[in-house]
């Protein structure tokens, strides 16, 4: 790939095809409009152009179904190692164990405190 917009194509080739991601982009519009619509913001001779927003939903939909080369040529681009997809649910088991392990360091700290509260409480009535 030379260009992100090789890499855009590329991902919208892997994501279905131009038919299947235009009307995801452009859902108010007819499909065929919103196809020619997207052919025409990958036509490097035409001044239309993807959004930001766009550009990510396009990685997205390439991501979903495996294709990586969008991410990747970003990444290498801007002079970055190549990025590792973390799956969906690796990342909420990554999050329910960092929530479980800060709910017993609370309740380590609940104990702790509780124990030196007794021994302030017990000086004060000795």
């Amino acid at each position: 790939m030379e260009s992100l917009n090789d890499a855009l194509i590329a991902c919208i080739t892997a994501a279905g095809g131009s038919k299947q991601v235009g009307p995801l982009l452009w859902p108010e519009k007819a499909p065929d409009s919103a196809q020619r619509m997207l052919l025409d913001c990958m036509n490097e001779d035409r001044p239309a152009k993807l959004s930001p927003e766009q550009v990510l939903l396009v990685l997205r939909l390439a991501r979903a179904k495996g294709y990586h080369d969008g991410m990747n040529f970003i990444a290498s681009d801007l002079g970055y190692g190549t990025p590792v997809p973390v799956e969906p649910r690796d990342e909420v088991a990554d999050l329910m164990r960092a929530f479980n392990d800060s709910v017993a360091q609370q309740a380590a700290l609940v104990a702790k405190i509780e124990k030196a509260a007794s021994r302030v409480n017990m000086r004060a009535v000795a």
